[in-house]
């Protein structure tokens, strides 16, 4: 990993993960960031507190930081997580009729919502913002008649910013997909169950002239209008990556592998160490795109049908697009959209070749090929080192890749699938907390093992292996395997 000047603005890690989280949940690409408007508009026409104004704003961005975390239990339970997710946001007939026939929301949601709201908290943590916006994440789901979830608290036990951001997320939906009127109309039915109802009447008297000033906002200005004083601080990229690959279990430390082999090998052919740091940040966030490709895509073992595989193309074409509203991340977020460009023009989503593809490109296409390759899929086992070292030579003497950054490539040892320690120095004390089993059992569950896998794996039996998740999930302050799967991450303990 390069030594220096990786971290990032902590806007500009927001609005990333604000980005991943419209693609997870099926909406375009700045719904985030016109909630976060609309929020912030919502809370001082109520006259809250400047405080709770920036905890409004600052939540909003990222109230969908957790939906990757759940993707896999979606997909599980309803089908498509991306489709599934916005007839969910959209309150489409087809969306409850699929509720309904798996129990309605109690035991349909509730597990998902406690995984979601676990891990966009512990984002907010990690990224240093204020414990109200921590709070308000952990509890983005709860309602003001106390039938939220996942604890359905008295209203007004629930932060006030909850119920702000709901209801702006609520008119910057309708309002898109109905139209002004209507969304008016199903905000009022809402009103005093999912927010109290003295909340809306501003909304009933600005609502018009606040999408009209927001359809004019120019982004810089847009922007502005949604920095708080926490999001100028800085924080390092990798929570993003982390977040990414929380989606798929067996993504798990991917991208982190990614960043690392990249910089790596571009460190033995580039004496410039911002070069490095530039292919590490690119390997980081090259798979953004991946949050618009259903999860049930991603892990069919067979052939995909074309209508599927021109989906997954279009992952470095959304990637490209994140980095347009992304700040100190554009140029990383550009090289990233070249990860799958080949060097013989059969690559995606461009398919240019040649000159085209400079060398850090050159560099990112091997480095993801590499990692990938020695990983194990839906569609395949991990090829060996010694396989996939043949594979990769072969591909390059046939044009794909550039045979000397593949040479460098290899000359390094085989890459760890994460660091060794901890980028965030808010888990550096943590990290002696787990025993040696323990960090055994949570890198196998954090991969998707269940506990009897685990125990197959490590000879115990299921019991002990329970005994040592339920310890690790103590020690860690979580209850669900995703959160404790990002805490991990954070502290240095995946492999």
């Amino acid at each position: 990993m390069p030594a220096g000047g990786l971290d990032i603005r902590t806007f500009d890690a927001v609005k990333a993960l604000a980005f991943i989280g419209d693609l997870s949940m099926g909406q375009p690409t700045d719904h985030s960031l016109r909630t976060a408007w609309l929020a912030a508009q919502i809370a001082g026409a109520a006259s809250f507190r400047a405080d709770i104004c920036d905890t409004v704003r600052e939540a909003s961005l990222l109230r969908w930081s957790g939906c990757t975390a759940n993707a896999a239990e979606f997909t599980n339970t309803f089908g498509d997580d991306v489709e599934g997710r916005a007839a969910m946001l959209a309150e489409r007939p087809d969306w409850a009729e699929l509720l309904n026939a798996q129990g309605g929301p109690a035991q349909a949601i509730a597990p998902l919502a406690q995984i979601h709201c676990e891990v966009s908290g512990e984002v907010a943590r990690i990224l240093g913002l204020g414990s109200e916006t921590e709070a308000t994440l952990r509890h983005i789901f709860e309602t003001w008649d106390g039938n939220g979830m996942p604890n359905q608290l008295n209203g007004k036990a629930v932060p006030a910013a909850v119920f702000v951001v709901a209801l702006a997320g609520d008119l910057e939906i309708f309002s898109r997909v109905y139209g002004l009127e209507h969304a008016l109309v199903l905000i009022a039915h809402r009103a005093n169950f999912r927010y109290p109802a003295t909340l809306t009447i501003p909304v009933n008297t600005h609502a018009a002239q606040w999408l009209d000033t927001l359809a004019q906002l120019a982004p810089a200005a847009l922007d502005a209008a949604l920095l708080t004083p926490q999001m100028q601080h800085s924080t390092s990229p990798d929570l993003i990556a982390d977040v990414l690959d929380l989606k798929l279990p067996w993504m798990t430390g991917y991208s982190r592998a990614v960043a690392t082999t990249a910089a790596a090998c571009c460190a033995r052919l580039v004496a410039d160490p911002e070069a490095s740091e530039r292919v590490y940040r690119a390997g980081l966030i090259h798979g953004i795109g991946r949050a618009a490709v259903p999860n049930a895509i991603w892990d069919t073992p067979t052939r995909l049908s074309a209508a599927q595989w021109e989906k997954v193309r279009l992952v470095p074409y959304w990637t490209s697009r994140a980095g347009k509203q992304m700040g100190t991340l554009d140029q990383a977020t550009e090289l990233a959209s070249y990860a799958y460009e080949r060097l013989d023009g059969s690559g995606y989503f461009r398919a240019v070749g040649g000159p085209a593809l400079g060398l850090e490109a050159r560099i990112l296409a091997a480095s993801a090929a590499w990692v990938a390759l020695r990983s194990k899929r839906p569609w395949r086992d991990a090829l060996s080192d010694v396989a996939a070292s043949e594979l990769l030579r072969t591909e390059a003497e046939q044009g794909r890749f550039d045979s000397d950054v593949v040479e460098a490539l290899l000359e390094g040892e085989p890459t760890a699938t994460q660091s060794a320690s901890p980028r965030n120095i808010r888990y550096a004390a943590e990290t002696t907390r787990l025993s040696s089993r323990e960090i055994d059992v949570l890198n196998l569950i954090s991969h998707g093992a269940s506990n009897k896998e685990a125990a197959r794996a490590l000879n115990l039996s299921p019991s002990t292996v329970r005994t040592h998740v339920e310890r690790v999930f103590r020690k860690l302050e979580c209850t669900t395997r995703a959160a404790a799967t990002l805490k991990a991450s954070a502290m240095g303990l995946l492999r």
